[in-house]
């Protein structure tokens, strides 16, 4: 067990912290922030958060593919161990989100970047690939969204959830690194570049999902280009530290070109 180790205190620490979508205070708090003013502005402002709860709706429907992916690909027992909560975790995550949106009045507009993104790392060719972009990549820039929406919604079933999901992404997070630790300490340097390589086609892809906004926030996004292009930077920056701390050449990663 002893390369494994840290994967499996990762299961540990996932059984620790599970929780269930009963737990929630659906009758005890507002799900979203409740606005006051004219009965247009209160339309306007609850269409702003149900488009946000409906990409974080999309976002864990596709992480549950992943999700059962990686249990179904992992050869390793205390990986596959691992993989029954990240299961878990992502279909408790999903469900929690139906019951939010049918509160806030149904879905809004779907993002058609963050499909191509999960149809990229389902079809990946390796399990390295899968690993990185999940739980590497893409977990670990949720987590400052869970927070900052949190902070955005005080008091109510929103920010109970955020809350929530922060530490199970942080949990989801850490166990993708140690896992892709282990992994990438045999890999072969085409299974390393082969990863470079994958990573090149799914960062201008990732770019266009950051930068998208449904049509109820699309006055938003206009407004704060300048700090979401800034904030994109510095994502990018972090993902390639992540990158050659586990060990692969990042010298032939190509990150796009960002326009404030």
């Amino acid at each position: 067990m002893s390369d494994f180790s840290e994967v499996y205190r990762y299961y540990t620490l996932a059984k620790k912290a599970e929780w269930q979508v009963r737990d929630l205070p659906w009758d005890e708090l507002p799900p979203i922030p409740e606005s006051k003013g004219s009965p247009d502005k209160v339309a306007r402002r609850r269409d702003i958060w149900r488009s946000g709860i409906t990409q974080q709706l999309q976002a864990d429907e596709l992480a549950v593919q992943m999700a059962a992916q990686l249990f179904a690909l992992a050869p390793h027992p205390e990986a596959k161990l691992y993989y029954t909560t990240l299961v878990q975790d992502e279909s408790r995550h999903t469900e929690a989100w139906l019951k939010l949106t049918a509160m806030v009045g149904g879905t809004a507009e779907r993002d058609p970047y963050l499909d191509q993104l999960c149809k990229m790392t389902l079809e990946a060719d390796t399990l390295e690939e899968k690993v990185f972009q999940m739980q590497v990549f893409f977990e670990r820039l949720i987590i400052p969204k869970f927070r900052m929406i949190a902070r955005s919604s005080r008091g109510t079933i929103l920010e109970d959830m955020c809350n929530r999901l922060a530490i199970d992404d942080g949990i989801h997070h850490g166990s993708g690194m140690a896992y892709e630790r282990v992994l990438l300490q045999n890999a072969s340097k085409k299974t390393k570049d082969k990863l470079i390589k994958a990573g090149n086609r799914l960062l201008p892809v990732f770019v266009q999902h950051e930068l998208w906004r449904p049509r109820e926030r699309a006055w938003i996004g206009s407004a704060m280009r300048s700090a979401d292009v800034a904030r994109l930077r510095r994502e990018l920056e972090n993902g390639i530290r992540m990158a050659a701390s586990l060990g692969l050449d990042v010298s032939e990663v190509q990150v796009p070109r960002l326009a404030a």
